[in-house]
């Protein structure tokens, strides 16, 4: 080889270390494109807004079974309360069904008789209020209200 040969190649448009390059220094190199900041930031807030508002609907549902049962107690509640001030005519038993009707007077009744099994007359009274069943603890479990029928 001839030393007096002088490589063409400009010195300031080459490398040594080629590899540690951010760019290409070749044609046959890999494309390097710099990151589109925005685009990224953008995917990322994108995904977590889907991800925390999964969550949220999760914890609305939640919410949501929550308030029904605290309207399922309340309403137990005041149907409880309704029967232990009714007349009551007979002994109660544990996993029997009653219903609860409302006289023209104002005072509630507890009957035997649900508003299906009157006949065609219908039940004597002013209104049905609810059909219960008593739990083993002496609360009432409210089976059906008025206008379930």
């Amino acid at each position: 080889m001839d030393k007096n040969k002088e490589n063409p190649i400009d010195k300031d448009k080459t490398t040594e270390t080629p590899g540690i390059l951010e760019y290409a220094h070749h044609v046959g190199s890999a494309l390097v494109k710099p990151e589109d900041k925005g685009k990224l930031k953008s995917r990322a807030l994108s995904a977590m807004e889907k991800q925390t508002g999964d969550q949220l609907a999760i914890i609305k549902e939640q919410i949501d079974l929550l308030a029904q049962q605290a309207r399922k107690i309340q309403s137990r509640i005041e149907i409880s309360e309704r029967i232990y001030q009714a007349e009551i005519k007979m002994d109660t038993f544990i996993g029997h069904h009653y219903y609860l009707y409302e006289r023209e007077s104002g005072i509630n009744l507890l009957s035997i008789i649900g508003p299906e099994q009157w006949g065609r007359s219908g039940h004597p009274y002013s209104g049905f209020i609810a059909e219960v069943k008593l739990l083993s603890d002496h609360t009432w479990e409210v089976i059906r209200l008025e206008g379930e029928l």
